[in-house]
């Protein structure tokens, strides 16, 4: 036999040894172990702390009903990226490289998601997305996703349907203006066919705006030379503060409708009372009357845990309606993989995946979810409310838009 061959065989065969031990190594295990990567710090910490705290109650939940199969469940791994691509790139090769762990929650938002979203994929391990909204993060085609890939956002198409339903329905002549990330690009390029789609004219005008950017004069000032008798945009919190501020100072009297940045922490934050009359879309489940259990549930444990505190919000009686796109997602997202990792009774990734494409009618914080080997995401429209941001008594508070 040449030399050469006796290596190739040598190395097939560690090579062989190698993928056994990977892949037997978390099921031999005394815990299940995930990891993740978020905005921990940062400008934009509302969502990747926030997340954080719902994973940690999430696996204090199952650990408290003896963990999942008689194994209890640990965050292994924690990393920050703070919202930036290129960390969190370097923090996904970490956690991809540590073969104990079963499962991964990712970033916290669009831009640092789409930077690892196809390491996670050919790794092959369970992928929980709890904030970006950008599609394809988990439909690279229209209708086939990823097969690793859950989503747990508020999905810019679903997002887009819903505002652009109501802008129609409302307003002749929106101005689009939105951030010039995927997320912003995607969701502002779905608005306008979802305005077309549902009879309205298109946009009088369009304009963009880098994150983090403190001054738009030149974008508010072209949609008011346009004549939009609405502002519609797609943003986070912190940058929507300084469109807000900008149509006060320019005295562009106007409603602003806006994406879930809208209801922040951030925007209410650095708005202050300017926040009155803002319309945004988010997730309606805080707004409800009455909780459902599981919302109740949740709502409980955090306060126990934290206390009314930012993510919670002023009202010391129940949790501010963002909180289902800053912590409860997360949650849901951590809850959802315990439950595939369950009902698999395994820690095989095919296994777990096929697990949760199996869920149906599982009663989640955010929503009731259904899976399918079509279907990996969990929030649709008629989850989704506009609400609108009113004064009385001194407070301002939100309230559900009636249609």
């Amino acid at each position: 036999m040449h030399r050469r061959s006796v290596i190739g065989l040598i190395g097939a065969a560690a090579l062989t040894a190698t993928i056994a031990l990977s892949v037997g190594t978390a099921a031999a295990q005394d815990s299940i172990k995930i990891g993740m990567t978020s905005a921990l710090t940062g400008p934009y910490n509302e969502y990747g702390e926030g997340g954080r705290r719902g994973v940690e109650l999430a696996i204090e939940k199952w650990n408290a009903k003896g963990g999942i199969n008689g194994k209890k469940v640990e965050l292994a791994m924690l990393l920050d990226d703070q919202l930036v691509p290129d960390r969190a790139v370097q923090n996904m090769r970490r956690l991809l490289d540590n073969k104990d762990l079963v499962g991964i929650i990712g970033p916290a938002g669009s831009g640092p998601t789409l930077a690892v979203i196809e390491m996670a994929a050919a790794d092959g391990r369970p992928y929980m997305n709890p904030v970006a909204q950008t599609p394809t993060v988990t439909y690279p085609t229209p209708g086939k996703p990823r097969p690793n890939v859950f989503s747990f956002a508020l999905q810019n198409d679903v997002e887009s349907t819903v505002l652009a339903r109501y802008v129609a329905k409302h307003f002749k002549m929106p101005g689009l203006v939105h951030e010039s990330t995927a997320y912003g690009m995607s969701g502002a390029d779905m608005i306008d066919k979802e305005l077309v789609a549902a009879g309205s004219i298109a946009p009088v005008a369009v304009e963009s705006y880098n994150q983090r950017t403190q001054d738009v004069t030149a974008q508010i000032a072209r949609l008011q030379r346009a004549g939009a008798d609405v502002v519609v945009c797609v943003g986070l919190g912190a940058d929507l503060a300084v469109i807000r501020r900008t149509m006060a100072r320019l005295n562009y009297k106007v409603p602003l409708v806006a994406s879930n940045g809208a209801l922040s922490i951030p925007y209410q934050e650095a708005a202050g009372d300017l926040v009155v009359g803002t319309r945004g879309s988010m997730v309606y489940v805080f707004g409800e009357d009455t909780l459902n259990p599981a919302a109740q549930g949740f709502a409980d444990a955090y306060k126990a845990k934290y206390g009314a505190d930012r993510w919670w919000g002023n009202d010391p009686q129940r949790p501010q309606i963002f909180m289902s796109l800053s912590v409860s997602n997360a949650y849901d997202a951590a809850d959802v993989l315990f439950e595939g990792i369950k009902r698999a009774n395994s820690t095989d990734p095919k296994a777990i995946a096929t697990a949760i494409e199996g869920i149906q009618g599982l009663r989640g914080v955010n929503a009731t979810y259904s899976f399918s080997p079509a279907k990996h995401h969990a929030i649709a429209p008629e989850d989704v409310a506009m609400f609108e941001y009113a004064k009385a008594a001194d407070k301002i508070a939100l309230k559900i838009v009636k249609e």
